[in-house]
């Protein structure tokens, strides 16, 4: 594929502008099918949402106005009247239907000093969160002219305009900083304009033209906004990477005396192989998600996909017809510190590098149990990690105006925020058996311990459908309001509305959703983990043909998920270090996080397993003891392993700075999991394991003979540099080998 690109130079350049621009119009032409409710939730969930959709019933977008008065109660004239001008004000905007005053509802606290002033948004979702931003104006005005008092609103509407622009402002905000970022620690990198931006242009392009094709293909399998920040995520970060490993050899087969078209068909034959191996490893991780049956993980999962074929196949193509054209020109624009700092490519490592690499190489087996016992002590952590579908006040920011108002009115009207809903399908709804046993399940939920009224139900006669809504006590995802769930599924729901023939009455809700969602990652975790352990490791059995290689890469692999795994619960869900990162522990871990991570982590470690064990394995094939290939190896790719980890770090950190709790975690576990595996596991446990295994790396039994052996370079020059500060006996064994 090099060598084509490099002989057809135009072809390959406008081939890929027209390819990108073609993608990217030909997405925008057809648009984007988002998923569904009923295909993004498993369980009763999907089954409640899917009778709603099927008789075209869009549940209204409820809202809330408290009023509360430390000093007034609900009884007095002044109070009332505050609660009067609400209404007024709420009705005057034409935004709002359905209003329910305090006084008619019984919505009053306990000790009287809170109302509830209930309403719907006019439209379906979608409109009423265009609809809300007049009702919030409409009730701040009151609030403004009442100080003493509190008025507040809170609601779906109110809370889905919240998320919307949020999203797109962290969107936004992750573009135009991961970006400039990338592009900063390219330049120090390669200390050279040309060589920094060539990378994240392409990484860009192959963005671009994958946002295209997946909205092509939404048509047959469903995206999602969730699916686009990963998207720009891993494909900024594995774009930029894989152009730097190619590029990055380039250079160095150039700095080492080679004409260009030598350096390309190196790099091409070398880390071009590399690219393809690392990328077919992301791609067959990623699509283990599809074995969760989760529409968003499906989602996630083909845009990921499509994003690392596409930059797979622009730095296989593209790149080297650009390198072919340019020439030494790459290195134009050079910055004259930066220049002088990065020095010359000689493959021999930095300072910091070849410390560290010494006294691993000379003592491996205390270098393995040091480094080891610490991403276990790391991982300890995951034994006490709990996951949970997290609510709207721990996915919101600390501090946040709407998770102190929601805040307040579940203190005042406990379980009020998150109430389980009850679709009831029946063959006639307004039937006296039905209505029995309507009336029957509102006793029995009543009964149940920690249920609590009003309970509202809903009737809509011409779909014989009927909605009941139920306040369930706790927080929404913790043991108590779990608890109430399983009783209502379990015996309420059974002994009432299901003793009539033919009827479905599917518990819906956050607590619900929460608790199903969780279930069904459980159910999927062993299938997901062992597709994706399996496949990895005969990718690495079938691209290097050995046992010990293949083995070692999915232990160290899962040494570094496990220690990410630990720092998310110590963080996340038991505030260690949580305020320095702006955030507070939460108490869980948020349910899709883990496998997610487990994926995409098994997939991009790849990235640096491959290229620094390619390194290793060529030299070995060109004839050094497994000890010197393995200290050549490590140190010649050192510089670039370096680079492609603080751009990783650095992008997935910039998630980790987003107000939304799950995108925190999502950024913090990848960019702490790359800086373990390009630190701990390249620098310290995979030289010191491989020197540990000696010849016993490349073991390969003669049952598996017949795998296919594909060249780590071999036929190439053979030039091999020597690492810095050989001993005499490597100096040695490089003077025999003729390298």
């Amino acid at each position: 594929m090099g060598a084509w690109s490099a002989r057809h130079r135009k072809t390959a350049v406008f081939g890929w502008l027209l390819f990108v621009v073609l993608a990217a119009y030909l997405g925008g032409l057809h648009g984007s099918t988002k998923v569904e409710q009923s295909e993004s939730m498993p369980g009763e969930v999907a089954r409640a949402a899917k009778i709603l959709d099927d008789a075209g019933i869009k549940r209204p977008a409820g809202e809330t106005v408290l009023v509360q008065s430390a000093a007034l109660t609900a009884d007095d004239p002044a109070f009332r009247a505050v609660v009067d001008q609400v209404r007024s004000a709420v009705d005057g905007t034409g935004r709002a239907t359905d209003l329910h005053s305090p006084y008619d509802s019984g919505a009053i606290s306990a000790d009287r000093h809170s109302a509830l002033l209930q309403f719907t948004v006019a439209g379906d979702n979608d409109k009423a969160v265009e609809n809300v931003p007049a009702l919030l104006d409409a009730v701040g005005k009151v609030q403004a002219a009442h100080r003493d008092l509190t008025v507040e609103e809170f609601g779906e509407a109110s809370s889905g305009k919240w998320f919307q622009d949020q999203f797109t402002n962290d969107f936004s905000r992750a573009e135009w900083t991961a970006v400039p970022l990338a592009l900063g620690i390219l330049l120090i990198a390669f200390g050279a304009l040309v060589a920094a931006v060539l990378p994240v242009v392409l990484a860009l392009t192959a963005f671009i033209a994958a946002g295209g094709l997946v909205a092509l293909s939404s048509g047959l399998l469903h995206t999602s906004d969730d699916a686009s920040s990963v998207m720009l995520l891993v494909g900024l970060a594995v774009g930029v990477d894989y152009c730097l490993f190619y590029l990055r050899r380039e250079r160095e087969e150039r700095a080492a005396g080679r004409d260009a078209a030598t350096a390309l068909q190196i790099a091409a034959a070398t880390s071009g192989r590399a690219v393809l191996v690392s990328g077919v490893t992301v791609v067959v991780a990623m699509a283990g998600m599809f074995l969760t049956g989760i529409a968003d993980f499906q989602a996630m999962s083909l845009a990921t996909i499509i994003v690392v074929i596409t930059a797979v196949l622009g730095s296989l193509t593209v790149l080297p017809a650009l390198l072919s054209m340019l020439g030494d020109r790459v290195d134009k624009g050079r910055i004259p510190l930066l220049h002088r700092l990065r020095g010359a490519d000689t493959g021999n490592g930095g300072r910091v590098w070849n410390a560290l690499l010494t006294p691993v190489l000379r003592r491996p087996l205390a270098a393995t149990v040091l480094a080891g016992g610490l991403l276990l002590g790391l991982a300890a952590p995951l034994l006490t990690m709990h996951t949970a579908n997290l609510t709207f006040q721990q996915q919101l920011p600390k501090g946040n105006a709407l998770v102190a108002t929601s805040a307040r009115i579940e203190a005042a009207f406990p379980g009020s925020p998150s109430p389980a809903t009850v679709v009831v399908k029946a063959g006639d709804i307004g039937s006296p058996e039905m209505t029995r046993a309507l009336a029957d399940f509102q006793k029995a939920a009543l009964a149940t311990p920690g249920v609590h009224g009003p309970i509202q139900l809903t009737v809509h006669r011409a779909q014989n459908v009927a909605t009941l809504d139920v306040p369930l006590p706790g927080s929404g995802n913790d043991a108590t309001s779990t608890a109430a769930l399983r009783a209502l599924r379990a015996s309420v729901v059974p002994q009432t509305l299901l003793k009539v023939p033919g009827t479905e009455a599917p518990v819906t809700g956050q607590t619900a959703g929460s608790h199903d969602f969780n279930q069904q990652m459980s159910d999927a975790m062993i299938p997901v983990f062992g597709f994706v352990v399996a496949f990895a490791f005969l990718l690495m059995l079938t691209s290097f043909r050995s046992l010990g290689i293949a083995v070692t890469a999915v232990v160290l692999n899962l040494l570094s998920v496990g220690a990410a795994y630990g720092v998310l619960a110590l963080v996340f869900q038991h505030g260690v270090g949580a305020s320095l990162l702006g955030t507070a522990g939460v108490g869980a871990v948020e349910s899709w996080v883990p496998l997610f991570l487990f994926v995409i982590l098994f997939g991009l470690s790849m990235d640096y397993h491959v290229f620094v064990v390619s390194r290793i394995k060529e030299a070995h094939d060109r004839g050094l003891s497994t000890a010197a290939a393995v200290s050549y190896g490590i140190r010649s790719t050192a510089g670039v392993v370096t680079s492609a980890a603080v751009i990783m770090v650095g992008v997935f950190a910039v998630f980790g700075t987003l107000s939304m709790q799950s995108m925190k975690q999502m950024g913090v576990g990848l960019a702490v999991a790359v800086l373990i595996d390009a630190t701990v596991i390249r620098a310290v446990l995979l030289p010191a394991a491989m020197s540990l295994l000696g010849e016993r790396n490349w073991y390969l039994p003669r049952w598996l003979a017949w795998l296919p052996d594909l060249s780590h370079g071999e036929g190439l020059p053979p030039a091999v540099p020597a690492p810095a500060g050989p001993s005499g006996r490597h100096a040695a064994e490089r003077q025999h080998a003729g390298i």
